[in-house]
Parts: structure tokens; C-alpha cells; sequence
């Protein structure tokens, strides 16, 4: 049975390594895993007040990661720590108090750039947050992503074995991940 995955991306410009790398790893998923990108650029910055009349980019939010199976983050490292629009996600995804979108999901962080620590700092403090938020995070395999565009095609393959072996190595170890603990 294929499973929904709620997917965040941390980077919202257009030509996004960690969309490319999204669409790699839905590619290498693909009869497994169904990704489901989470519009969290269109979220307002969060607000107690809108409570009174939700934004629908907010119900939409709760819904996709109330009716995901799993939530997969991709994140850029900004000044050693994630983007602050994941962070406006996870905020959302809480409230309102009692109702929290992300508890128990099973759940997995990855990232790239194209320094050689492929995203590891706001990885790690990415995990932290999601567990505290309620998610089951994996814990291993860790994938720290330094982007070499040299090893993508433009249709989202993997040119380069030693990625190929790598990235299906943690979609594997997701997929297992979703069914121990979905």
C-alpha cells in the first residue's frame, strides 16, 4: 500500500536544491511513497488572533498533515538553523492547543547545499524541534546532502551511482520507518 507523505521544503525560491532533491527522492519512492508538498511559504506568520477566522492556507496545512501518513522535511541551512517558515509551519501544525497535526507521525529530515556539511546544523536542530512538536523522528539514516547538480538528471534520476545507492538507502530506511511506526 502506498503511503501519503506530508512534505516541507525549507527553501522557497525557484530553483531550490532542496526542491530538486525532493523531486529526486519522490522519484526514487515513486509506487511506495505519495509526497504531498505543504504550501508553508503560504502560511501568514503565525497568530493566535487568526484563530477567530483560520487563513485557509493554514486548514489546509492541518489537513494534508492530519491526513499524511508520514511528513518528510527538506531543509537549507540559514545561519546555522533552519528557515524560519519551517518553524512558522510547525507552529501552525500545533494549534490550536489540544489539536496538534503532527503527533505521532512518523517522520524524517534531510537536506542539501552546496557546502560540504550538507545542511547538518539546521538538520539537528530541525529533528529536535519536530520531536518536541510530537513526531516520531528516525534517527538514522542521517543524509547530509552536499549538492553536486553533476549527479542529477534534469528529470530528477541519479547520475551518479554512489548518490543512487546512498539516497535509495534512505528512502528504503523511510518506507520501513512509516510502516513500524505509521
Amino acid at each position: 500500500m502506498v503511503k501519503s507523505v506530508a512534505v516541507m521544503v525549507g527553501s522557497l525560491r525557484k530553483e531550490s536544491l532542496n526542491h530538486k532533491l525532493m523531486k529526486v527522492l519522490e522519484k526514487l519512492a515513486e509506487g511506495r511513497l505519495q509526497f504531498h508538498l505543504l504550501h508553508i511559504g503560504d502560511l501568514p506568520h503565525y497568530n493566535e488572533d487568526l484563530w477567530a477566522d483560520p487563513p485557509q492556507s493554514v486548514l489546509r496545512l492541518k489537513d494534508r498533515a492530519e491526513h499524511s501518513d508520514a511528513v518528510l522535511a527538506l531543509t537549507p541551512e540559514y545561519n546555522r538553523t533552519y528557515p524560519g517558515v519551517i518553524k512558522n509551519a510547525l507552529d501552525w501544525g500545533t494549534r490550536p492547543y489540544g489539536q496538534n497535526s503532527w503527533k505521532g507521525k512518523p517522520a524524517a529530515v534531510t537536506g542539501t547545499s552546496p557546502g560540504v556539511i550538507g545542511a547538518a546544523m539546521a538538520q539537528a536542530r530541525l529533528k529536535s524541534d519536530m520531536v518536541h512538536v510530537g513526531m516520531v523522528m528516525m534517527s538514522t539514516p542521517e543524509a547530509y546532502i552536499q549538492w553536486h547538480p553533476e549527479a542529477y538528471a534534469a528529470d530528477g534520476t541519479i547520475t551518479d551511482e554512489k548518490t543512487d545507492k546512498f539516497l535509495r538507502g534512505f528512502v528504503d530506511s523511510f518506507v520501513n520507518w512509516i510502516e513500524k511506526h505509521g
